[in-house]
């Protein structure tokens, strides 16, 4: 009979098949439980591995190019299933209540999770069964679900057997259903749980989700907690005790026979640019992960500090910080492609980024102007602001730069220890009628509010930006793609230099960016108001509009 499962591991544990440390510890603790479980009262029930291994081919997977083929398991796969499924205790039933698993993004942990999810549904033998696709949120908990309906939709076979409905399946003759649950529904009380998916834990906020649906399973014999997720970056969130715990019961330090793990992921020594050690994070790299695509993301990732993380922890499984620089200092110098001459911008369309400081500092104005053949190509015009009194205050350590950039011209002062937002607010008016302004951004700080409606009232377009990650998210990524395309004209700006050596930002656990000016090493006003205007500028090419703008300017934060 064959056992895919014992043969992964005997694969991957003899070097045939490369693998990290966490993972060949996971296939050395399966062949050394088929040699010693017994005295544990484990043994290994391969026609139970077999058997959901075999339901799999009655699967048809719903996305890209794989849209509408059969669920073929690769043999990482059959050995996570195999031993949740083939594990059996003294008592007979499966060993195995937990399962943390810990993969790359696009290695199809969904698409297995919502598999299993079904054949908890449909051939599990499970009566009254409620399978859970549960999430932080409700978009991310549907994508499972998903998965799963799509499955069920392919399959003439199962559609007979399973009603279907949008947020619901349903096996009448059980009493059996399958649905998505999220802690935004306030809805994770009073379930009986079978089976609890839980996915992208990593974005997990806290254990609400994860001890909701433990406590759901006290009523059922064979319950599963199936996690999946990628790396994160919190050190105290959840899964990273949980990526711990599955670690120390790897390693033999704690003994849990109902805890499974499988973890990839690079190790420690690797260079993550190396692409013989990618399969290590990627098991089913040529398969659903391309390495055009890893190459693509690697590429990025050298040029942008702050992609290099994202790369490391979503594509190579390696924990990284919250907070990293963000920009390539050499990258940054590359796009001085030519002077700024203001004469030469003169009636040239350009979108405005306004972010105003504290009244003692550095408040900056920045226009971007889109070359008229290649929107992609922008010039950039900064103004920079500061009272008079920061460029001789012993606290101030930066004050020498202050004061050489404001005898080179960069730096422009106000009178007094304040900035003078009068002053601001003429200089904006003057550039809107020297150039061609469409419209600006401006924080929706509290000192901003009353500028804003000023300027409103003298016929300027503004509009509202919140400094959360809803807001910063599509403009850093916008503002990181045109600037490793060398495609930011600065104009070799010294104080937008040392400010985008500043920079360091803040992920949320999606990728999601936004500027970080707690963390940053110094001020980075300068850059925050250039991704603004890029804001307003994409906005307006792509067509649409902000919802400030459909709503009015609002004086909270995203």
């Amino acid at each position: 009979m064959v056992d895919s499962t014992t043969k992964y591991a005997k694969d991957v544990v003899d070097g045939k098949i490369i693998a990290c440390k966490n993972v060949i510890l996971a296939c050395r603790r399966h062949l050394a439980d088929l040699e010693h479980g017994v005295k544990r009262g484990l043994y290994f029930d391969i026609n139970a591995a077999n058997k959901i291994i075999n339901f799999f081919s009655y699967l048809s997977l719903s996305e890209g190019e794989f849209a509408g083929k059969q669920f073929k398991l690769e043999p990482f796969q059959s050995f996570i299933i195999g031993n949740l499924f083939g594990w059996k205790g003294a008592d007979n039933l499966r060993r195995f209540r937990k399962a943390y698993v810990e993969i790359a993004k696009g290695n199809g942990k969904s698409p297995l999770a919502a598999g299993v999810g079904l054949y908890g549904l449909l051939a599990s033998g499970e009566e009254a069964a409620e399978i859970y696709a549960a999430a932080v949120t409700r978009d991310q908990a549907n994508i499972l679900f998903t998965d799963a309906k799509r499955m069920i939709e392919a399959s003439a076979k199962l559609s007979k057997r399973v009603l279907v409905n949008v947020r619901n399946l349903a096996v009448l003759d059980t009493n059996s259903y399958f649905r998505p649950i999220s802690s935004e529904a306030r809805s994770l009380d009073g379930k009986r749980v079978f089976m609890a998916l839980i996915d992208e834990i990593h974005e997990h906020p806290n254990a609400l989700v994860v001890d909701k649906m433990q406590a759901g399973t006290k009523g059922r014999r064979e319950p599963l907690i199936f996690e999946i997720t990628n790396a994160g970056y919190d050190r105290e969130s959840v899964c990273w005790h949980h990526h711990e715990y599955s670690e120390q019961i790897l390693k033999g330090t704690v003994e849990n026979d109902e805890w499974f793990a499988y973890m990839t992921g690079l190790d420690e020594s690797d260079d993550w640019k190396d692409e013989k050690i990618w399969i290590k994070a990627n098991p089913n790299l040529d398969v659903s992960v391309t390495r055009r695509y890893l190459r693509e993301q690697v590429r990025e990732a050298i040029g942008m500090p702050s992609k290099e993380n994202i790369v490391k922890r979503l594509n190579f499984c390696q924990w990284t910080q919250q907070n990293n620089r963000w920009i390539n200092t050499d990258v940054w110098n590359e796009n001085n492609t030519g002077e700024i001459s203001e004469s030469n911008l003169v009636g040239r369309r350009c979108y405005g980024g306004l972010d105003l400081s504290s009244v003692s500092d550095i408040s900056a104005w920045v226009m971007a102007f889109p070359d008229d053949e290649n929107p992609d190509k922008i010039d950039v015009l900064a103004r920079l602001w500061c009272p008079e009194d920061r460029l001789y205050d012993s606290s101030n350590k930066y004050k020498e730069q202050y004061q050489m950039w404001h005898r080179q011209g960069f730096l422009e002062v106000t009178p007094g220890n304040c900035i003078d937002f009068a002053f601001v607010k003429a200089k904006i008016l003057e550039d809107a009628q020297r150039y061609q302004l469409i419209d600006m951004n401006i924080d929706r700080l509290f000192q901003a509010h009353q500028l804003s409606m000023e300027l409103i009232d003298e016929g300027i377009a503004v509009c509202g930006m919140g400094m959360g990650y809803l807001s910063f998210a599509a403009p850093m990524k916008d503002f990181e793609r045109r600037l490793l395309a060398r495609k930011i004209n600065h104009g070799g700006n010294p104080v937008l230099r040392w400010m985008a050596d500043n920079v360091a930002v803040s992920q949320d656990p999606a990728g999601n960016m936004k500027p970080n000016k707690a963390e940053s090493q110094g001020k980075i006003d300068g850059l925050v108001a250039l991704v603004m205007a890029i804001d307003r500028l994409s906005r307006n090419i792509a067509g649409g509009t902000s919802v400030y703008e459909e709503r009015g300017l609002v004086s909270v934060e995203i």
